[in-house]
């Protein structure tokens, strides 16, 4: 039997594919002051999914970790288009956040969240009734039942071993 596909993504250049097995759990606006940096925009879409439903088909990846951050960008090689994101160390760190412009399908993915508003540009409206956080959010607050039973057998892993 066929693995269910929720969408298939890439770089710029065409030579890093990858495909998500899972929709997402969330999906982030985020306004942050890094994440306008280094996408050069005012924010950026992220649709958090566990990292193992997330298959590199095609290509290979580089990386890049933020010094003094727990954040990781993994990108293509060829024309530095970041796929995805990896945080150590807290309660996601078994998921990527794919970056939701790299889909196939962007329209999948629309923002159920916009986060760090506090430095969010004036003229950036958030569309009413999404919710938004000056900083960031408890997760038993925002996400679905469904996501965070989905999530729940990482966590508890992560308590078992000491690392939540």
């Amino acid at each position: 039997m066929a693995q269910e596909v929720f969408a298939e993504g890439g770089c710029h250049c065409g030579k890093v594919r990858y495909r998500m097995l899972k929709k997402p759990l969330i999906v982030h606006a985020c306004h942050c002051h890094q994440c306008q940096c280094i996408t050069g925009s005012a924010f950026v879409l992220n649709a958090l999914v566990e990292a193992d439903a997330v298959e590199l088909i095609s290509g290979t990846v580089s990386s890049f970790h933020f010094p003094g951050t727990c954040h990781t960008a993994f990108f293509c090689p060829d024309c530095a288009t970041h796929v995805w994101s990896t945080y150590t160390g807290g309660r996601l760190s078994a998921c990527r956040f794919v970056r939701v412009g790299t889909l196939d399908d962007p329209d999948l993915a629309p923002p159920d969240v916009h986060i760090f508003t506090s430095s969010k540009q004036a003229w950036v409206p958030i569309p009413e009734g999404v919710p938004q956080f000056p900083e960031f959010y408890r997760h038993k607050d925002v996400w679905s039942a469904e996501s965070l039973a989905r999530m729940e057998p990482y966590w508890e892993k992560a308590r078992a071993s000491g690392k939540a």
